[in-house]
């Protein structure tokens, strides 16, 4: 009889087709919004492979209503939405896909850092609604990014990527975290202590995993830290940042502005974040480009059927 894999969500038709053509049995959720939990569950009952996503929440009482499973592959890099713990002491594999979207989220991290400082969303509302009578000396004025000081939080490979970028706008560069010599050589930067990085920085851009010491990273005390000129990113996961705390700074004007591509309680967002100008909001899309997409599902597919094929697989985690 042959395994079974069972597919969260519609993932781009590249992993699709190589999952036709493995030989196994595939069932697939043919609709984009994720299923509830319980229905989740009911879909794993018989299967040995299951292929999902980010907000799928793979937790015990899923692998628990999968006797038959055998391998867990996130069709994301980060992995806080599945109990890898839990996995392991059931001898299920878990994999990820890791190195792929490193460049489009880098690059989308600038696109923001551009966007709220020059205040590109609110001017192009500003336009389409009609107000612009012309040239003003104090119209849509922003910030400067050459020249500024850049603060970098989690130096992994986005983050890395993303301070790399930074070479061509002459800017200071700082890091927390562990030694980066790559940065230490490129771009001369320094390595800091987290409270240095966030009173220093004119931008703070945060690229680091969700794990319990990182929930609220960025709260009350270090909005009281930031310079009332400072910008604020976020790339990473939602959780990183107070947003309660994020939506009273914006509002009493303590920060410049912050852009974010991910939130605390996705998808819902914090009360208030949509009525403020001085925030951009874009609705995950740091990997969302075709040829990322494309090769995440091909990745996450192939580490699937490594593992239900007795194969070793070089993204396996645990």
């Amino acid at each position: 009889m042959n395994k079974k894999i069972f597919l969260s969500r519609r993932i781009p038709d590249a992993g699709i087709r190589l999952l036709k053509d493995s030989g196994f049995d595939l069932d697939m959720h043919q609709q984009d919004e994720p299923l509830p939990p319980e229905a989740l569950r009911e879909k794993v009952r018989d299967v040995q492979g299951l292929i999902c996503l980010l907000d799928d929440t793979i937790d015990a009482a899923l692998i628990n209503a999968a006797p038959k499973l055998e391998v867990i592959s996130n069709m994301a890099v980060g992995y806080n939405n599945i109990d890898t713990g839990y996995a392991k002491s059931r001898g299920i594999a878990v994999c990820n896909t890791p190195g792929i979207l490193t460049q489009s989220t880098a690059e989308l991290a600038w696109a923001l850092l551009f966007a709220i400082s020059r205040r590109i969303p609110e001017a192009d509302t500003f336009m389409r609604e009609g107000r612009f009578s012309g040239w003003k000396p104090l119209l849509m004025l922003g910030g400067d990014i050459s020249g500024q000081t850049l603060g970098v939080i989690g130096t992994g490979r986005i983050g890395t990527a993303f301070a790399l970028m930074s070479k061509g706008f002459n800017m200071r560069v700082l890091y927390s975290g562990k030694p980066n010599p790559e940065l230490d050589k490129e771009l001369h930067a320094e390595n800091v202590d987290l409270e240095t990085l966030i009173r220093e920085s004119d931008f703070i851009s945060l690229h680091i995993p969700l794990r319990k010491e990182n929930h609220h990273l960025i709260g009350k005390k270090e909005f009281t830290l930031m310079k009332p000129t400072a910008y604020l990113i976020n790339t990473a996961r939602g959780p990183v940042v107070d947003e309660a705390e994020l939506v009273r700074v914006l509002k009493a004007g303590r920060i410049a502005g912050a852009a974010l591509d991910v939130y605390e309680n996705e998808p819902a967002l914090t009360p208030g974040l949509t009525e403020l100008d001085n925030v951009v909001l874009a609705p995950h899309i740091g990997s969302a480009t075709v040829p990322v997409r494309n090769r995440l599902a091909v990745m996450a597919v192939d580490n699937c059927l490594k593992i239900l094929r007795g194969e070793s697989c070089e993204n396996r985690i645990v």
